[in-house]
C-alpha cells in the first residue's frame, strides 16, 4: 500500500527572530521596505514537502515513496533518508543544478517570512510517476510543469490522489486550480489558502467539495475541517508540549493525512491522526526531527481524544 508522494526535496535554513515583524515593518513604508532581522538561532535541516511528509508517514509505519529531483549537493539529505529507511528509488539526482533550497524566518508569533531556490526542482517534470503497487499519490509543492504533468498521469493510471498545492498554489491560474480539482480525489489547503482557491476559480468551498470526495482545510490552531460528501468533521487541535517550531506541521499533518486514506480510515479518527502529528511535529525544531513508537502514538491518541485508535 505505497504512497507516490510528488514534491519537493530541499535544504531548510531556518533563523528564528526573537521579535515580531509588525513592529519591524511599518505599514507606510513598504514601498521603501528596507528590513533586516536579526537571528540568533540558524539551522539548517532537511526537508521540503515530499520529504517531509514521507518522514511522517514513515514513522506512522507507512510506505511512502517520496519522488522529486535533486541536486549535485544531495549527498547529505540521500544519507538520512536511507538511514531512515525511505525510499529513494524515485528521487532523480540533477548534477548540473543544486537541490531546492528554502531560508526561513520565524518570529515569536509564528509568522513566517520564507525565500525559496528551486533549483533541480524545475525539472521534476521529467519524471513520471510510478504505478505498480501506488495505493493513492500526492501532488505536493513541486515545478510548476511537473504538478501539471503528474496530475494529469495519476488520472490516467488511474490512482486516487491528494491535491496539496501549498505555497505553490499562486503558480497557477482559476483554470489550472479548476483542473486540478477535477482531476484530484482529495484537496488540503490551510485556511489562507483556502480563500485564494475560492478567489481564483469563483468556486466556493462548497462547491469545491462537491467536485472531490473530500477537502480538507486546517487552520492552525483552530483545528480542521474535512468535509466529506456532504458532511463537515470537526477535527480538534490536538494539544502540543510545546510550541518550539511551527515549520513542517502542514506536511506532518498531511503524512497523517495520507496514512489515513491509504488505510482507508474513517475521516474522524484520519483528521485526528493528522492533527496529532502536527502537535508532535510543533513541539521539536526542524521539520524531521521528531520521534516517537507506534505504541506511545496510540496511547497518546487515546488520551488525547478519549476513544480507541484502530488501524495503527
Amino acid at each position: 500500500m505505497s504512497v507516490l508522494i510528488c514534491g519537493s526535496l530541499a535544504y531548510d535554513t531556518i533563523m528564528v527572530y526573537s521579535g515580531q515583524f509588525k513592529n519591524a515593518i511599518l505599514p507606510d513604508k513598504v514601498h521603501i521596505l528596507n528590513v533586516s532581522f536579526l537571528v540568533p538561532d540558524l539551522r539548517r535541516e532537511f526537508g521540503g514537502c515530499a520529504g517531509n511528509i514521507a518522514y511522517n508517514l514513515s514513522l506512522l509505519g507507512g510506505d511512502p515513496l517520496p519522488m522529486g529531483t535533486v541536486g549535485k549537493d544531495f549527498d547529505a539529505y540521500a544519507a538520512w533518508m536511507d538511514e531512515h529507511g525511505i525510499s529513494r528509488a524515485h528521487v532523480r539526482q540533477i548534477d548540473s543544478a543544486w537541490t531546492a533550497q528554502a531560508y526561513i524566518t520565524t518570529d515569536l508569533d509564528d509568522n513566517q517570512i520564507t525565500a525559496f531556490h528551486p533549483g533541480a526542482m524545475n525539472l521534476a517534470h521529467t519524471q513520471d510517476i510510478a504505478t505498480t503497487g501506488v495505493t493513492v499519490g500526492s501532488v505536493s509543492p513541486d515545478g510548476r510543469d511537473g504538478m501539471l504533468l503528474h496530475a494529469q498521469q495519476f488520472v490516467d493510471a488511474g490512482i486516487p490522489f491528494l491535491f496539496d498545492p501549498g505555497q505553490g498554489l499562486p503558480m497557477f491560474n482559476g483554470e489550472e486550480l479548476k483542473a486540478f480539482i477535477t482531476q484530484a480525489s482529495y484537496v488540503a489547503v490551510n485556511d489562507y489558502e483556502a480563500e485564494l482557491l475560492v478567489d481564483r476559480t469563483g468556486w466556493s468551498l462548497k462547491q469545491i467539495a462537491e467536485r472531490v470526495d473530500a477537502l480538507i482545510v486546517t487552520r492552525g490552531g483552530k483545528g480542521s475541517h474535512i468535509i466529506a460528501r456532504g458532511k463537515t468533521h470537526e477535527i480538534p487541535v490536538a494539544k502540543a508540549e510545546s510550541l518550539a517550531d511551527p515549520t513542517g506541521c502542514g506536511d506532518a499533518y498531511r503524512g497523517g493525512l495520507l496514512f489515513g486514506i491509504a488505510k482507508g480510515l474513517d475521516w474522524d479518527t484520519t483528521g485526528r491522526i493528522a492533527s496529532l502529528m502536527g502537535a508532535i511535529k510543533i513541539e521539536r525544531p526542524g521539520t524531521q526531527n521528531h520521534r516517537f513508537t507506534l505504541e506511545a502514538f496510540r496511547e497518546r491518541y487515546e488520551q488525547e481524544f478519549r476513544a480507541p485508535l484502530n488501524g495503527l
